[in-house]
């Protein structure tokens, strides 16, 4: 018999590399009535004028982060009110973690964090072809994971971990661990 599991927002997040992706569409993939929210998609929809975040972001690049940030909470919010299980995924660190759980109104909300070692990242970079660190560094993002980033919801280290090791693990503890009330 197939286990059921409630209804609920799922919020994956990490610094690139993690595995935010390939996480979230298998667990989407393994849930009935399931929508994958990739919160990367809004910034890409910026054609002209977009402003990136850097180690040393300006006010632009914050303001227009809380825009994607805002965006996927409001588009969560309305799948999850359709009846969707929604696991959406994005790289949400620091303070910004914080406030993207007041933003997504709709409960139960799960947060997962992927915090693989840094070896593990630079590891993963190396072999998916892109470079997502132009000017951050692994140790940087992991620092501003590891250090300011509130513990919210469930930690995984899944430097060890295949990625169907790391959506059965969430499959199993995440309704009681990374539940945020």
């Amino acid at each position: 018999m197939t286990p059921t599991f409630p209804q609920a927002v799922i919020l994956i997040t990490g610094i690139q590399a993690a595995g935010k992706s390939t996480i979230a569409q298998l667990l989407a993939e393994r849930l009935p009535r399931s929508v994958h929210v990739r919160g990367d998609l809004f910034r890409r929809m910026v054609v002209n004028g977009r402003a990136d975040m850097t180690p040393d972001p300006s006010e632009e690049a914050v303001r227009q982060l809380r825009l994607r940030h805002r965006l996927t909470a409001v588009t969560c919010d309305e799948y999850f009110r359709e009846g969707f299980t929604v696991i959406a995924q994005d790289v949400i660190l620091g303070e910004h973690l914080s406030e993207m759980v007041e933003l997504i109104r709709q409960r139960p909300l799960l947060v997962v964090v992927l915090a693989p070692q840094p070896e593990v990242i630079a590891a993963r970079e190396a072999a998916r072809g892109k470079n997502a660190y132009d000017r951050w560094t692994i140790d940087l993002l992991n620092d501003g994971l590891r250090n300011e980033t509130p513990r919210l919801g469930l930690w995984l280290d899944t430097s060890d971990q295949t990625p169907d090791d790391t959506v059965n693990e969430i499959l199993t503890h995440a309704w009681d661990k990374a539940k945020i009330q």
